[in-house]
């Protein structure tokens, strides 16, 4: 490789972002050129937020020798976690007025400033430079409004004042790339947890006109929280709250391992489908994340009673048929969703576990699409 200019470098940034090159193999390109422009680097890393509700930021680290990596980090309150971002040079950038922070890290370094710096200086680091590309108020993406970068080496002299100004050149792009990253990622994951995943699929894939909907034939799953009315009546608002989520997740985790995909939350129902070629198998399916999530139910009430907290049940309703799925709503204001007679009449079976005293309720459409092997679970309740 000849020595690459600034231009050169920001150039190959841009022509791998558009050709679809991911963050940690344009990372890993950037260092490549910059060691062969004379910037002696051991180790580089990007950072910025993540709207994620399972992750809090997402970063990428190249190593000398082993290649770049994705870093999620978890939405987490570990103090400890905690602690190591106060104590962190990204986090003196993230919150003050300065751009960069830099700490030789040679014979007169002095330990206890950054914990962070101090394991560098004793790994051989000899010079460490941080540097913030700050975004302006529309490109703010989470608290940090910035995206945090980092830059060591173990070279003697440390890094020159050329090698620094090299690696700033190079910074406008390649936090574009980064964020832009970050930015898909993050619509990824927000379409996904608000919709689901095959529901965000097909939004992501351009399904976002009104009226447009797909003719489906699948399996419907209603469930409804008993006694819920008279739990929220008596208890705060935060109870709720937790107890809502405590028994949503029992329910989801199930029906998405069986499948199923959650389409919406109302008040403390739930409504999935289980489309599938194979009306049997969506059956058999749909019976096995109810069977899992009475089992995961029951468990959770015995934890719940131990540390005297209200507990409740699922009545679940089973139903097939065909079914709109797609988009509808106002031109600005759309939900995906499904519609049919299919879904009202689910709900209508969900209203039926409590005068038939049954926690799950099949109808006979379901029990004759469920193949010999499935129905053989089932027990009529008459007409």
């Amino acid at each position: 490789m000849t020595t690459p200019t600034a231009d050169e470098i920001n150039r190959w940034i841009v022509r791998a972002a558009l050709d679809g090159a991911d963050a940690p193999s344009i990372l890993a390109g950037v260092c490549e050129r910059l060691v062969a422009a004379g910037v002696p680097l051991v180790r580089a890393a990007l950072a910025g937020d993540m709207l994620d509700p399972s992750f809090d930021s997402v970063g990428v680290r190249w190593k000398r020798g082993r290649g770049a990596a994705l870093e999620q980090f978890l939405r987490t309150p570990d103090a400890a976690l905690d602690d190591e971002w106060l104590r962190s040079p990204w986090h003196v950038l993230a919150e003050g007025p300065a751009d960069r922070l830099r700490r030789r890290l040679g014979p007169s370094y002095v330990a206890g400033e950054f914990p962070v710096l101090d394991e560098f200086h004793r790994s051989g680091g000899t010079d460490y430079a941080a540097i913030i590309v700050r975004l302006g108020e529309g490109m703010w993406l989470g608290d940090t409004r910035g995206v945090l970068t980092s830059w060591l080496t173990d070279a003697p002299g440390g890094f020159d004042d050329a090698a620094i100004e090299l690696v700033v050149a190079t910074l406008p792009p390649l936090a574009t790339m980064f964020l832009w990253r970050s930015m898909q990622r993050s619509a990824r994951a927000l379409m996904t947890t608000y919709l689901g995943t095959d529901a965000a699929e097909r939004v992501l894939a351009g399904n976002v006109v009104r009226g447009r909907a797909e003719c489906i034939r699948a399996v419907v799953w209603y469930s409804d929280l008993v006694g819920f009315t008279r739990i929220a009546d008596a208890h705060r608002s935060q109870v709720v709250l937790a107890m809502l989520n405590d028994y949503a997740e029992a329910q989801v985790e199930t029906i998405e391992a069986q499948g199923g995909h959650v389409l919406k939350f109302i008040g403390d129902g739930l409504l999935a489908i289980f489309p599938d070629r194979d009306e049997s198998n969506a059956c058999e399916r749909a019976l096995d994340a109810a069977a899992e999530a009475r089992r995961r139910l029951d468990a959770l009430n015995g934890k719940r009673r131990a540390a005297g907290l209200p507990v409740s049940d699922a009545h679940v309703a089973l139903h097939i048929g065909e079914l709109l799925y797609g988009n509808v709503g106002s031109p600005r204001r759309l939900d995906f969703t499904v519609l049919g007679a299919a879904v009202n009449e689910a709900a209508r079976i969900e209203a039926l576990c409590g005068s038939l005293d049954q926690r799950v309720i099949v109808s006979s459409a379901f029990a004759q699409a469920a193949g010999d092997v499935a129905r053989s679970r089932l027990v009529s309740l008459g007409r």
